[in-house]
């Protein structure tokens, strides 16, 4: 690539100036739609956060300077015809024609004009715009937010507990999807906006998800909102009411109760289960299915009827190797329960999307299953991938049954 030095030297020489990247426009050799780059600390130093994007799902990898560098000049223009960089100073567009000859446009930020000579010196940055700039979330830091002070996720001035950070990035991420949903979830059937939204969280647990929903809705968003969360353990349901009457929140409201018995409809416009355990998933989502809830938001936890069902006399004999060990089994019978899942929600009416939920250092169940119900969805003949893999692992989730 004949113009790659200088975005080698714009971006992974001087890196302290880069803000993101994306590649785009993908030739038919490329297996990604589009791969967005942006800088991030890791313990061994500045690398780079890779998010490469299908149809469904996206894709995470950290990437030091060396491998970056690598990667992109072999992306361009093999597998992408565009690309945007942006630093500080300015926004740099590369371009591939249909014979493959570069082209890079360089432009001031849109943000920040240097023809003036009012940038300050790479010493004088601020620190929002340093590689050592904080995350911005939607519950920020060092502003005391009412419940998670009362969960011990905050001090009483807003600072965040150290060892409850993890949980505080955790809430924050499920709040960028319930963002991502809301006009879904505000929607008539006939296409008018609601003026009030409805949720069932179903196996809420210790609630910190139920709350920071309530909370942003109410609080941020300014919208009437209605909870009920579910769970098998009184004591938690009798805190979390407790808590909930504390705080003044009067439309939150827990119960006791199982998922598989739950059946008050009460017009719910999204469904929210967190870990619910094994089957439980599946009997929540069931549940969405039948009352048509536009919105699902599922993170599911401890599949094991697949790994249990799974026998290798009824398996096609091309899964034998994955079959063999048992760590190996586990993790794949439950990566198959989740795509097959999304496949009988596919045939339900609903558009689907198998998303990262939290990075896999913090917790291996992080796939979260989010679907939209289409509009005049309805239920239809499961589909050829769910068919197929039914037949090939001799085996489906219970959710098929329910469904």
């Amino acid at each position: 690539m004949s113009d790659f030095s200088v975005i080698k030297k714009l971006f992974f020489e001087e890196t302290s100036g880069f803000l993101r990247g994306i590649l785009s426009n993908p030739s038919k050799n490329a297996k990604y739609k589009k791969i967005r780059i942006s800088p991030v600390n890791a313990k061994e130093g500045l690398c780079f956060h890779v998010e490469q994007f299908t149809e469904k799902q996206a894709f995470h990898l950290n990437m030091t300077k060396e491998e970056i560098a690598g990667f992109i000049e072999s992306a361009i223009p093999e597998n992408y015809k565009q690309a945007v960089f942006e630093t500080e100073s300015e926004t740099v567009s590369v371009l591939a024609n249909k014979k493959g000859k570069i082209s890079v446009i360089r432009k001031p930020a849109a943000h920040k004009s240097c023809s003036d000579g009012s940038c300050a010196p790479k010493s004088e940055k601020s620190e929002t715009n340093s590689q050592n700039r904080k995350k911005q979330y939607i519950l920020s830091e060092g502003v005391p937010v009412p419940f998670l002070v009362e969960l011990g996720v905050m001090t009483k001035d807003g600072a965040v507990v150290a060892q409850k950070y993890d949980k505080f990035r955790q809430i924050n991420r499920f709040l960028e999807y319930i963002d991502d949903v809301l006009d879904s979830a505000l929607v008539q059937p006939d296409g008018s906006p609601k003026s009030e939204i409805s949720i069932i969280d179903f196996g809420c647990g210790k609630s910190y998800l139920t709350f920071a929903v309530y909370y942003y809705l109410t609080v941020l968003k300014k919208l009437r909102a209605r909870i009920v969360g579910l769970d098998l353990k009184t004591e938690v349901i009798e805190h979390c009411n407790a808590l909930a009457e504390k705080l003044g929140y009067d439309t939150l409201k827990f119960q006791t109760g199982d998922i598989a018995q739950f059946e008050e409809n009460s017009g719910f416009d999204l469904m929210i289960t967190l870990h619910a355990c094994d089957t439980a998933t599946d009997y929540a989502l069931a549940r969405a299915v039948k009352w048509n809830i536009p919105v699902i938001l599922s993170v599911p936890c401890c599949q094991h009827e697949l790994n249990k069902n799974i026998e290798k006399q009824t398996a096609a004999p091309e899964f034998a190797a994955l079959l063999k060990y048992g760590i190996i089994r586990e993790r794949f019978a439950s990566l198959a329960t989740d795509a097959m899942r999304a496949e009988l929600l596919e045939s339900s009416g609903y558009s689907v999307q198998l998303l990262e939920f939290i990075d896999m250092a913090h917790t291996p169940k992080n796939i979260l299953i989010r679907a939209v119900k289409k509009r005049g969805g309805s239920k239809g003949t499961e589909t050829k991938a769910f068919s197929d893999l039914k037949k090939a692992l001799g085996t489906a989730p219970v959710l098929e049954q329910l469904l």
